[in-house]
């Protein structure tokens, strides 16, 4: 880890602990900001203490911390709240649907301090002695248990993305190795992924140049055609990666097999039956004789179907589809000409305008959309409408010379009774209008709070509709396909939210949607630089949906998108008059 990602995760254990501790809200909160600040950094947080520059989020004591961590490699205050609390305590809290309040309790009653007397104490029933600790609850903790649990065994795949790219352009290094290629649930973009599978060409060995990579912690299996060990991740866990070494004749064949999913493999295989042939991880083959498998192409061409893309082999179909060649071209990243929801300083963000533009540039983009929150989110530093309209001068101010247009937007939270948390005269006057929903009672079905709110004819957006979190918190209590026909009806956008952590709208859930005929955007919910990055993770998720570019705005060009919402919300207004006739 560097220092960035190891001083923002003790200033997260000390927001933790301080928080179990009952220390002020205000307090944890200024370490919980400036964990994800140091996050966002694109260099080393020791440049920025040598230039003596300011770094927003950040205040002077924290920043003394910083440097304290710099000089002598660790933070007094945190070793001092490391020793006041047992240390299992720490995992305890990590578990959703418990947290630190939760995990006081769990520890001044009954003493846990450990996932096992979690485990014990849930089995007995004694929780329900204790004020504050109802079935519900129980029942959301025995959950959360079981999500970390999978959590151990399984990792978001934005969590691992880049240190998996990383030691595959790693192998890309190395002498004699001639391709390169991750298959498995990583190749089809699965949300979480278990293992690693990789598939090298090579005319010699190189088991042992692998091998000498410094996050290399365990060799579990070493042989002529196969490598197996346990790999550190920048997050200290630990994941299996197996390499396969293949011959070019069965490269192909091998990548098809090895990407999988299983039930589609069974499928291929009886595709292959059906016509004549056995397909298997070596090749094609007209009863023993070879046919084909030194590419994935070869091999469908044999088979007389369409290429089929690694993303939604996962047997819902794609073969018929491929069979018939009616796989559309699907969208790719190159498609995209924005980013289509971005936080800035003036709400949980932690960018200037300047700095995300400058991000904007790298990705080629030509607009972005500053989604910052309304006032009633204070958690994330909602705007009040006084604050709004002075960001939306400034934003003004800055698109007069500015590359990358900023669209004066923003991500309004919808109210219990379905109003919006801005009037229509704010409304209206933004570029574009996200409206979503972080609030939810106990059991609550939003479903009638999102039906409302589509009335409004000045909402554009609906992000991350369903509200999950991957591995950590279920959907909200939602009839979608009452969502999905209100947004079609009312020609209103569905975001998928690129966020590794969100995935939201998921690929099901994007492929049950489009049948709706409905249109949808993609939007990283950057709130730092690298938040800019996760894109590739909402344009696989479309794909996996089976979305082209057609069926995504953020694919249209700056006066496209423009004119395309104009026409969106005047068709709304002229329903709205017609309904109120």
């Amino acid at each position: 880890m560097n220092n960035n990602q190891i001083i923002a995760k003790i200033f997260n254990e000390i927001a933790d602990a301080l928080e179990f501790l009952g220390d002020n809200p205000f307090k944890i909160r200024a370490y919980r900001t400036a964990a994800n600040v140091i996050e966002g950094l694109v260099e080393d947080i020791s440049v920025y203490i040598q230039r003596n520059e300011k770094i927003y989020g950040i205040g002077e004591d924290l920043r003394e911390k910083i440097i304290e961590f710099l000089r002598t490699g660790k933070i007094k205050k945190h070793e001092e709240l490391l020793s006041k609390i047992p240390k299992g305590i720490f995992e305890i809290m990590n578990i959703p649907y418990v947290g630190p309040k939760t995990a006081k309790l769990l520890y001044e009653h009954f003493g846990v301090d450990s996932i096992e007397k979690l485990k014990n104490i849930l089995e007995t029933g004694a929780l329900l002695k204790i004020k504050g600790f109802g079935l519900k609850k129980i029942e959301n903790i025995k959950k959360g248990l079981e999500l970390y649990q999978k959590l151990s065994q399984r990792f978001p795949i934005g969590e691992v993305y880049n240190d998996i790219i990383n030691f595959k352009n790693y192998l890309s290094s190395i002498d004699g190795i001639e391709k390169i290629e991750i298959a498995g649930s990583f190749r089809r973009f699965k949300e979480t992924i278990g293992d690693v599978d990789i598939l090298i060409l090579s005319k010699r060995d190189v088991s042992d140049d692998i091998l000498k990579h410094p996050r290399i912690k365990e060799i579990l299996a070493k042989g002529e055609t196969k490598i197996s060990f346990l790999y550190g991740l920048s997050n200290n866990k630990l994941i299996q990666i197996d390499i396969r070494v293949i011959d070019e004749k069965s490269w192909g064949s091998a990548l098809m097999y090895f990407t999988g999913s299983k039930e589609h493999n069974i499928q291929m295989r009886d595709l292959a039956i059906e016509k004549g042939y056995k397909l298997n991880e070596y090749g094609l083959f007209k009863d023993e004789m070879y046919i084909a498998g030194k590419s994935e192409e070869e091999v469908f061409d044999k088979l007389l179907i369409q290429y089929i893309p690694p993303e939604i082999r996962e047997a819902r179909g794609e073969i018929e589809l491929a069979k018939q060649f009616k796989i559309p071209k699907l969208i790719d990243f190159n498609d995209i000409k924005g980013d289509l929801q971005v936080h800035s300083r003036y709400s949980d963000g932690v960018m200037d305008f300047w700095e995300i533009e400058a991000e904007a540039l790298k990705m080629n983009y030509e607009y972005v959309a500053i989604t910052d929150h309304s006032k009633s989110l204070k958690v994330a530093g909602g705007m009040d409408i006084e604050d709004l309209l002075k960001r939306n001068e400034e934003i003004k101010k800055f698109n007069r010379n500015s590359k990358v247009k900023l669209l004066i937007s923003a991500e309004v939270e919808i109210l219990n009774d379905g109003s919006l948390d801005y009037p229509d005269e704010i409304l209206k006057n933004l570029d574009l209008v996200l409206a979503s929903i972080h609030n939810v009672k106990k059991d609550e079905d939003i479903t009638q709070r999102y039906l409302k709110a589509m009335d409004n004819p000045y909402v554009d957006i609906i992000a991350h509709p369903t509200g999950r979190l991957v591995l950590s918190r279920e959907p909200y209590k939602l009839n979608l396909d009452e969502l999905f026909k209100k947004a079609s009806e009312r020609k209103i956008i569905l975001e998928i939210n690129a966020h590794y952590n969100r995935l939201d709208l998921n690929d099901l859930n994007i492929l049950k949607a489009k049948q709706y005929g409905v249109k949808f955007s993609i939007g990283t919910d950057a709130h730092n630089r690298n938040g800019f990055y996760m894109m590739i993770f909402g344009v696989k998720m479309a794909r996996k949906g089976l979305l082209t570019k057609e069926d995504v705005i953020n694919s249209l060009s700056l006066i496209e998108l423009l004119e395309y919402i104009k026409f969106c919300r005047e068709y709304r207004i002229k329903q709205f008059a017609s309904s109120n006739k």
